[in-house]
């Protein structure tokens, strides 16, 4: 097995699931909470990577971030690099990618959340944070947790998105699932089976940890 690829996979999917935790969190109450009219069109744009082709995405998130867009341009004279085919584009393509996977469980947990106790904390002089988070988050935690947990695991499994747009470098951007597609090429079945043994496991755990907390969001 390669365990560069391997180290690199949990880098990448430990980062992706921090940004989205970060971003996600606060977008996903906003659509839980919002009456705003264009709400849906929010609501459809952070799900089109479920129906999205990865290779779409990672197409039109190489024209964006590409050395001559106004993106890479900036990028360049910051880091004198580029986006595209370096961990960081990765990451930025992961983040979007697994931004549904995310932002809908955490969503539909803040939903749940019985709008009286929301109001009685506002009334009782909280802030909008301080209710967020001594309120709403935890009686949300298994649906965010959830989102988590699917986010970390989808990022481990991809591999459209990172072949589009980080290509296939060894120690910078290839994962575990480009190990396995160049040990399939090789013909070297055998590191195939293992790596995919590993991955199938780890699916089936996630799946059934994540049925879990959903069982313990919905009510008795």
């Amino acid at each position: 097995m390669d365990w560069v690829a391997v180290r690199l996979t949990l880098q990448l999917a430990a980062l992706t699931t921090l940004v989205l935790a970060v971003a996600g969190l606060p977008l996903a109450y906003w659509l839980a909470t919002t009456r705003w009219a264009w709400r849906p069109v929010v609501d459809a744009a952070v799900a089109v990577p479920l129906l999205l082709p990865p290779t779409v995405l990672g197409f039109y998130f190489l024209m964006a971030t590409g050395p001559d867009s106004a993106a890479g341009r900036v990028y360049a004279r910051v880091a004198e690099g580029t986006i595209p085919f370096s961990f960081t584009g990765v990451l930025l393509a992961s983040v979007l990618y697994n931004l549904p996977f995310a932002v809908r469980p955490f969503a539909s947990g803040f939903a749940a959340v019985d709008r009286r106790l929301i109001e009685a904390a506002r009334c009782l002089g909280a802030s909008r944070l301080r209710t967020f988070v001594t309120v709403v988050l935890p009686l949300s935690w298994p649906a965010v947790l959830a989102g988590l947990v699917l986010a970390f695991a989808h990022t481990v499994g991809e591999f459209g998105v990172v072949l589009m747009v980080g290509g296939n470098i060894p120690g910078v951007t290839r994962t575990i699932a480009l190990a396995i597609y160049d040990d399939v090429q090789a013909l070297d079945y055998a590191s195939a089976n293992e790596a995919s043994a590993v991955l199938l496991v780890f699916a089936v755990s996630v799946l059934a940890a994540t049925y879990a907390l959903q069982r313990r969001t919905l009510p008795l």
